[in-house]
């Protein structure tokens, strides 16, 4: 009977909600590990590759998603930060007719740039090339529970921005397909820049440029 009780007494301290008084335990919630969908990749990684041939896009699979990586030297107008060039617009738009019909899958669009600047033109900048990139994709007829857009600015760099080959990697915009049951879960992740829909002044652009 005494170690029934010590066990008890060792179980609610772990909890942090037990007293001596006899409260209830406080319940510890844990967060389920996310669930990669295989099946889903195989199916969308082929035909995300044939949209994107002969273009400047690339692809990858990373941790459960597919990610389409837009280099901004070769996608928007240099005088225009927020206007795609017309070459970028048939990849994006194969791309958003994907998932156009398929409610099984979400994107996330998240606009990068390099160090250049201050960190608000930055994040700015990169709002409006993830803005010009979603508005291809709410023409497709994509709502806000199935896409949603980030500019991080130069937040998340991936290569060093000492030098004008790493500032020209950083300066992009990724498109995340990711199952539509974990699209909360993903945009999660990146919570520095404010959410943004695309404008209609960007849907415009995209309009005009076509």
């Amino acid at each position: 009977m005494n170690l029934l009780k010590s066990t008890s007494l060792i179980v609610c301290m772990v909890l942090a909600g037990c007293s001596s008084k006899s409260e209830k335990p406080t319940e510890v919630a844990v967060a389920p590990e996310p669930v990669i969908n295989h099946a889903w990749l195989d199916e969308y990684e082929p035909q995300l590759r044939d949209a994107l041939k002969d273009s400047s896009f690339e692809l990858e699979r990373r941790e459960g998603v597919l990610v389409v990586t837009a280099p901004v030297d070769a996608s928007f107008n240099p005088d225009r930060p927020g206007m795609l060039l017309p070459v970028t617009l048939g990849p994006i738009s194969r791309v958003a007719k994907l998932v156009e019909n398929d409610d099984k899958t979400a994107v996330v669009v998240l606009g990068h740039a390099d160090s250049t600047g201050s960190v608000e033109i930055n994040r700015d900048v990169s709002r409006k090339r993830a803005g010009a990139v979603a508005a291809i994709f709410r023409l497709s007829g994509l709502k806000h529970d199935r896409l949603r857009i980030r500019g991080l600015g130069s937040d998340m760099p991936r290569a060093s921005n000492e030098l004008a080959e790493g500032r020209a990697l950083n300066r992009r915009v990724e498109m995340i397909l990711t199952p539509q049951p974990t699209l909360l879960a993903l945009i999660g992740q990146y919570s520095e820049g404010p959410a943004a829909a695309p404008t209609q002044v960007a849907a415009a652009e995209v309009s005009k440029a076509k």
